[in-house]
């Protein structure tokens, strides 16, 4: 089982591409589960047609230890097992633990037993890498951190600042860092910032995204461009990437 944990700054688009690249793993016939470790829990509703599914910690909540595998995921219409995390009522309580309860919950529970998923994909909240936030590149839980970003000034700062967090937290048995999703804005010398945020971490760019029409048409539809745009030039580009990053997750997966 190979287990991916995508970080960002906020509004990079990470949740379209996580989804796209979940949607792009199960058509190919691979087992997956997303699950959204964000408060809003809207991570997953591009598999549900816009639906958004009670999280882990709000059924904590309600139904405590009674709660079921059943009433935790869901399976998307392109077949991704999804989990959302949740988190508390904005102002009250930490956000980071919505992800470590549902971890948790979601182990001792046996989901990964389960449910068998070859690829676990795991989309976090923004750039916070402290407490909660951090639990997905622990031991265990993560093989490697992919983060998102484009050329702008604000994502770059965020990605090296991720970037930096997961080396650090490296040397304690954490995952390794795996490389950078470049999502393109098509700002001036993009790909070379990229390229030398990459080569500042020893990493490399594991994927260029392009702009595209398409992924804003799929959004409205509450879908995935795999699913609306099949065929499209950014569904094909999305297919590559994902087939590199399973290729790559035996290495990541040894370390």
């Amino acid at each position: 089982m190979l287990k991916l944990a995508f970080y960002g700054k906020g509004g990079i688009g990470k949740s379209t591409i996580v989804s796209s690249l979940a949607c792009a793993l199960a058509s190919s016939g691979r087992r997956v589960m997303q699950i959204g470790c964000d408060p809003k829990a809207d991570s997953t509703i591009s598999h549900l047609n816009g639906e958004r599914i009670r999280s882990v910690l709000d059924l904590v909540r309600t139904k405590g230890d009674d709660l079921t595998l059943e009433d935790m995921v869901r399976t998307g219409t392109d077949g991704v097992v999804c989990v959302e995390a949740g988190g508390p009522v904005p102002g009250m309580g930490c956000a980071g633990r919505g992800i470590i309860a549902a971890l948790e919950t979601l182990e001792r529970k046996g989901a990964y037993e389960a449910y068998k998923p070859e690829l676990v994909l795991y989309d976090v909240l923004g750039d916070v890498v402290c407490g909660g936030f951090a639990m997905p590149m622990r031991k265990g839980y993560a093989d490697a951190v992919c983060i998102v970003t484009s050329g702008e000034n604000m994502s770059i700062h965020a990605a090296a600042g991720i970037a930096l967090a997961v080396k650090n937290f490296q040397g304690r048995g954490y995952a390794r860092l795996g490389g950078f999703i470049l999502n393109r804005r098509n700002v001036p010398g993009e790909e070379e910032k990229v390229r030398s945020l990459a080569a500042d971490f020893e990493t490399e760019i594991l994927g260029d995204l392009p702009w595209s029409p398409e992924i804003q048409e799929s959004e409205r539809r509450n879908t995935t461009v795999l699913t609306a745009f099949p065929e499209s030039g950014i569904a094909k580009s999305f297919r590559s990437l994902a087939e590199r990053l399973r290729n790559r997750g035996g290495d990541w997966s040894k370390c």
